[in-house]
């Protein structure tokens, strides 16, 4: 499958980046204008084709899914136009987007109905590194279209897990996240305390890293907390509430207890139905007390 044409769905924050180092590397890319897209000259500089229809998609041998949650990957596939319904035979869906398992489930059975393929490969990591090529991938797929697919992944990937079986990468990415996600806000709203207490962020910054509070989360807030640098996690609070639901409901479909989830959910429901839904989760330290809101010119 080397070369073959590939299609893109979503070329934001993260898409962008996958979207390019796909092109640069020589592989024929198609891609569907979005008014949701970053700026695509670089990308049409490298030979990348915009089109205007999704079904137009329907010609690659693999079409990769860079969305915001389930509801939009059921839409694209599902939806009027949808790819389901104009896909070849042998086409490859391989969603990279953060979605529910129960619903990725149901959609590989339907891209087979269909004659197509499904994997899902879910991203870790920030728009940082998708644009320098180093994504972290996990991986769901049988092992023959994960071993056939692996030369493309390879084009925007550092590190590609084979997590399981179809649904398994968009489980584990779940739990990465709930993990991720957690720290973030429980750091967050540590320092927020901290503040009111009269302890200096660097302070605060000093004993955790020294401590048991060391960690990525820790090393992605510190920098806004020491100079109100937010490029750390550039993830907004409403994508942070969404994916913590997507774990909450995970974990209720399993039967695993989720109180520590629900006590996180709450927190980042909080701050986005207060207002700042999208903001940066790495700002989160000034949210939880609105008057320390960051200001944004």
């Amino acid at each position: 499958m080397d070369k073959m044409t590939v299609g893109m769905v979503g070329v934001g924050l993260m898409g962008h980046g996958i979207a390019r180092n796909i092109a640069a590397k020589g592989w024929p890319l198609l891609f569907l204008d979005h008014p949701g897209n970053q700026p695509v000259g670089d990308l049409t500089a490298l030979g990348a084709r915009r089109l205007d229809r999704l079904e137009a998609l329907a010609e690659c041998r693999a079409v990769i899914l860079c969305l915001s949650g389930t509801p939009q990957v059921e839409e694209v596939l599902l939806g009027a136009g949808g790819l389901l319904a104009a896909i070849r035979p042998g086409t490859v869906i391989v969603d990279c987007s953060t979605a529910i398992p129960a619903s990725t489930l149901r959609l590989a059975g339907l891209t087979r109905e269909a004659g197509g393929e499904f994997m899902d490969a879910a991203m870790t990591r920030t728009p940082k590194e998708a644009e320098e090529g180093r994504l972290n991938l996990l991986v769901g797929a049988d092992g023959d279209l994960f071993n056939r697919m692996r030369p493309l992944l390879g084009t925007f990937a550092e590190n590609i897990f084979h997590a399981g079986e179809v649904g398994a990468g968009h489980t584990l990415k779940l739990l990465h996240n709930f993990v991720s996600i957690g720290c973030a806000t429980l750091i967050s709203e540590a320092a927020a305390c901290a503040r009111q207490a009269g302890i200096r962020d660097a302070t605060f910054v000093d004993v955790l890293s020294k401590g048991g509070g060391h960690g990525a989360a820790l090393d992605r807030i510190a920098p806004f907390l020491l100079s109100g640098d937010t490029s750390g996690m550039r993830f907004s609070v409403a994508n942070a509430a969404k994916d913590l639901s997507y774990y909450r409901q995970l974990s209720r479909d399993v039967g695993a207890a989720h109180d520590a989830a629900d006590g996180v959910g709450a927190a980042l429901d909080g701050l986005a139905q207060g207002g700042f839904a999208d903001s940066y989760l790495s700002e989160a330290a000034a949210l939880f007390f609105p008057q320390d809101k960051p200001s944004h010119d």
